[in-house]
């Protein structure tokens, strides 16, 4: 599913987070505008900031489901909660237990604020 496709979808240009709310290497936050709230996935990497929707491929549940801890240990992947699959931090490409990747959502970072790109 493209990230286009959920019902909530933001449109481009909506507010997410101020730049200094994500501190640390993964924040997951939701995003509200006039369809709803919209869950997303916010990673700092050393290639720039990514974000994908925060649901697995796999079931839809959030990647947090079971506990905030997002990030491997070697810092490469991202994982699910739920049922341990794995991807790539940095692509959302799938690395283990899932059948397709992460969607990827572009987002902006301007002036101190992160916004929906286009």
């Amino acid at each position: 599913m493209a990230w286009t496709d959920y019902r909530s979808t933001p449109p481009a240009g909506t507010f997410v987070c101020d730049s200094g709310a994500v501190t640390s290497a993964v924040v997951a936050v939701d995003v509200d505008s006039e369809k709803g709230s919209f869950p997303l996935i916010l990673v700092r990497r050393p290639v720039g900031l990514r974000a994908y929707v925060n649901a697995c491929p796999h079931q839809y549940l959030p990647l947090n489901y079971r506990g905030d801890q997002l990030l491997s240990a070697c810092g490469t992947k991202l994982l699910c909660t739920a049922h341990g699959a794995s991807f790539d931090a940095d692509t959302g490409a799938v690395l283990a237990g899932a059948p397709c990747e992460l969607d990827a959502v572009p987002v902006v970072e301007d002036a101190g604020q992160i916004r929906i790109g286009s």
